[in-house]
């Protein structure tokens, strides 16, 4: 009767570890990011202070669970390289592959202000 507790209580630890590993990969943000990417939210959107934390911390976990990280950066990276001028810009205005991304990178963005209500209603 005991083995079977023991082999209980081992396949119970088993699957929660299982399960927060899940979890942690799904949602694999860096720390200093997160503080990043929560601070730039506040500065963008102004209001009450504790009230903007929470919304752009919301924002983060939301766009957390729809996209990996690697996949975040390559979009902000691209959507951000809009802004180069000349040439080197052109590079990045001009190519599809990358105004697709940019596209996506904006939609999204824009669904996890709504889902968080950051912003006015427009």
């Amino acid at each position: 009767m005991k083995k079977a507790t023991v082999w209980m209580q081992i396949a119970t630890g088993l699957g929660l570890g299982l399960l927060c590993s899940v979890g942690a990969w799904a949602n694999d943000f860096p720390t200093s990011e997160r503080v990043i990417y929560v601070q730039e939210c506040i500065k963008a959107n102004p209001g009450p202070h504790f009230e903007m934390i929470s919304k752009c911390s919301c924002a983060l976990d939301t766009l957390a669970a729809k996209v990996p990280y690697k996949t975040y950066v390559e979009m902000s990276t691209a959507a951000n390289a809009t802004t180069i001028g000349g040439e080197r810009g052109s590079e990045i205005r001009d190519n599809p592959s990358l105004q697709e991304l940019i596209k996506t990178y904006k939609g999204l963005q824009a669904q996890v202000k709504a889902s968080c209500f950051i912003g006015g209603v427009k």
